[in-house]
């Protein structure tokens, strides 16, 4: 089982490539190169920084897009966005004007507006995902978040709670996306990244 995590220069790979490996993860590829990803069996998008920026960057490689698609929308291989990777299935981000996602999962990704000045932006730290719909890899637990900017749109698997209900997961077919980090959530982000390591959708 072949494992593509994309490297468009706007995620934390080393971090990612560490928890999958840990995860179970023994044929995994960081690459940019979109031969590699048409060709794999899972691919995850990893992402960090400002959703227009990052959006940019995963255009900027030649052909990724392109062999996205076809490998996952059209072959239906699993797909997993972690962050600002989740937010780029969006149809737009509105984050430093208004940009374009990949158009995945129908929504927009805005910035966190709590009226309680208790609830700091951005949302950072340990936070409850709460499944919304079934799922087979969400499930309830903590995680961790750090975000500024949130999915709002179709597809919502589970929320957290940030002066209100905030986008934690959204998902359809093969495709998941969240918004928190497994990478940096213990032993709640290892389980969940072994769920889709093993995911037979």
């Amino acid at each position: 089982m072949t494992l593509a995590l994309i490297d468009y220069g706007a995620g934390n790979l080393h971090s990612v490539a560490n928890a999958l490996k840990a995860a179970g993860c023994t044929d995994l590829a960081v690459t940019a190169d979109p031969e590699v990803v048409a060709r794999a069996d899972r691919i995850v998008l990893p992402g960090v920084g400002a959703f227009g920026s990052c959006a940019a960057a995963l255009r900027g490689v030649d052909g990724m897009i392109e062999a996205m698609e076809q490998r996952v929308r059209r072959e239906a291989a699993p797909f997993l966005g972690v962050c600002v990777g989740m937010q780029l299935l969006a149809d737009t981000g509105e984050e430093l004007g208004t940009h374009r996602g990949l158009g995945w999962i129908a929504g927009t990704v805005r910035r966190l507006e709590p009226s309680d000045s208790a609830a700091k932006v951005p949302h950072m730290g340990w936070n409850d995902v709460m499944p919304v719909a079934e799922h087979a890899l969400v499930r309830p637990g903590e995680a961790y978040f750090l975000h500024s900017y949130a999915f709002d749109g179709a597809d919502v698997i589970a929320t957290t709670d940030h002066d209100g209900p905030v986008t934690a997961a959204i998902g359809r077919d093969t495709i998941l996306g969240v918004q928190f980090h497994p990478e940096k959530s213990q032993h709640y982000g290892l389980a969940f990244l072994r769920r889709f390591l093993d995911w037979r959708p």
